[in-house]
């Protein structure tokens, strides 16, 4: 289950990840021929992001901000539907995607398409911001790059009433963090044990982007 987050306060409408496309089968396509007929992705009607912002009363030009971690065609594919929004995306992510010529897990077609890559380098390239491994986007979200699962994998901040709020791909599922259990998919052990270190050191709540329990944790998906 790949999920985005909308963080909204102080003046701020910001999105982790922009979801898959509106037409799953190109990503479908290539997944089927890697992984096989499971990894295909099904969607309900209303599910698409663009259809679940509406549905909380956001519309694409008031998000201020998109986060985008890793960079895969679940995060970046629908990145032009905000055409206000500060882009952000790890600084080592971007230069690994540029001089990587072969890569085991990462993919240029399947980490950036074309399109995107073509509006992220014209269009979109003054509002593009590449972020330090430490890095504050605006009061109360920070950002730090982490690795683990891939090279432009980061750690969200989000200060709440509750507290912290830690959000990142480099863990799947809670148990990843609380159990610190490495992910299987992963790019170093080392950046694994060290950032589920430092989540659990520095996070009130922590949200992994792909665990379906969070849906339970947090009743109608409110956090904080």
């Amino acid at each position: 289950m790949f999920q985005v987050v909308l963080i909204q306060g102080r003046g701020v409408t910001a999105l982790i990840n922009t979801g898959p496309a509106e037409d799953l089968e190109p990503m479908n396509r290539h997944w089927a021929q890697v992984l096989g007929e499971r990894a295909v992705m099904h969607r309900e009607p209303g599910e698409f992001v663009l259809d679940q912002l509406a549905r909380h009363g956001v519309a694409p030009d008031e998000v201020t901000h998109v986060l985008l971690t890793p960079l895969q065609l679940y995060t970046v594919s629908n990145v032009a539907a905000f055409p206000n929004a500060q882009i952000c995306l790890t600084e080592r992510g971007w230069v690994h995607f540029h001089t990587t010529h072969q890569h085991p897990h990462d993919n240029r077609a399947t980490s950036i398409p074309d399109d995107v890559l073509v509006h992220l380098v014209t269009t979109a390239w003054p509002r593009v911001r590449l972020l330090a491994d430490q890095d504050e986007i605006a009061p109360g979200l920070r950002t730090w790059w982490c690795g683990v699962h891939h090279r432009a994998s980061m750690v969200v901040e989000v200060d709440t009433a509750a507290g912290v709020v830690s959000i990142s791909d480099a863990y799947f599922h809670l148990a990843n963090v609380t159990e610190n259990h490495p992910i299987g998919i992963n790019e170093s052990m080392a950046e694994a044990i060290a950032t589920y270190e430092r989540v659990r050191s520095t996070a009130d709540l922590i949200v992994p982007l792909y665990d379906p329990t969070n849906l339970d944790r947090f009743p109608g998906g409110r956090i904080g």
